[in-house]
């Protein structure tokens, strides 16, 4: 599936002023919205997982990245937007869930043209991923399916704390260009679930910051944890983690692997997290 031209778009709306159309918005109280758009990676996940498949109308430009969404390969099914208002508005949507960080634009002209848009904040913790999720399946109409959800990511919570390391491992959550999740995280409280530290929590970090390779290495984390445990750097991005100062003191054995696309956002992907920190966390030296 490709982007809706624009140029679509132009003739669609010049038509629809010509008749005097207008387009809908979505009353309070009203039926389950039909037509279903996201404009954000993270509401990607959330529609395609507690949304009917026939109220989806279309995703965020990043719903078919294989790295950064976790359903990627469902999402492919659906067409993507560019990010602007004018191809989501071309679908005539009930409804359109966006992030809090989503181009206030895009979320402004949308309102503007009577659509019912829905903004969701970065999810934190776990516990603030399953109030969004209650809250998603509210306004699909799904609330049976995310009161299952989260109760899958509960049992995995108790299957982690099951499982969880008793010593203080001290772990740096690391990603490119040494991006580094602080103690106001999600990240943080996966970790924590699973007995673990975050270093950058210790060192001041809130919700995340660039760090240098030089604050990385004076911190001394007993483990880092990356995306990908790669051996040759694709970019510049990706090539401070394998910078000598680092790679010689984590080898393979200190690290913790956990895709991007299961910590980037939260939602039901929680729960192959914890089952992989936890599956990982049984392997560390108990001393």
């Amino acid at each position: 599936m490709t982007r809706i031209d624009r140029k679509l778009f132009a003739a669609l709306l010049a038509a629809a002023a010509a008749c005097g159309a207008a387009f809908p918005s979505f009353a309070q109280g009203a039926s389950a919205p039909k037509r279903i758009a996201s404009i954000n990676l993270c509401t990607d996940q959330q529609l395609l997982a507690l949304a009917a498949p026939s109220q989806i109308a279309a995703l965020s430009p990043y719903a078919h990245d294989q790295l950064r969404s976790w359903l990627a390969e469902r999402a492919a099914r659906y067409p993507t937007l560019s990010g602007y208002a004018e191809d989501a508005l071309v679908l005539s949507p009930d409804l359109v869930v966006a992030g809090s960080f989503t181009r206030r634009q895009t979320r402004d002209l949308l309102r503007a043209q009577g659509v019912r848009v829905e903004e969701f904040d970065v999810a934190n913790s776990i516990e603030e991923t399953k109030q969004q999720m209650t809250r998603f399946g509210a306004l699909v109409g799904r609330e049976d399916e995310a009161a299952r959800q989260n109760a899958a990511i509960d049992a995995a919570v108790a299957r982690a704390r099951a499982a969880a390391s008793r010593r203080p491992t001290r772990v740096l959550p690391i990603q490119r260009r040494g991006w580094v999740s602080g103690r106001k995280s999600l990240m943080t409280s996966l970790l924590e679930t699973v007995g673990l530290r975050n270093a950058a929590a210790g060192a001041g970090v809130d919700f995340g910051r660039l760090m240098s390779l030089e604050a990385i290495v004076m911190m001394q984390p007993d483990l880092l944890l990356v995306s990908r445990a790669d051996n040759v750097a694709e970019d510049q991005g990706s090539a401070m983690l394998l910078h000598p100062a680092i790679a010689a003191r984590y080898p393979r054995d200190r690290l913790i692997v956990l895709p991007e696309s299961l910590t980037v956002c939260g939602g039901p992907m929680l729960v192959e997290a914890l089952d992989r920190l936890a599956e990982q966390i049984a392997l560390l030296p108990s001393h």
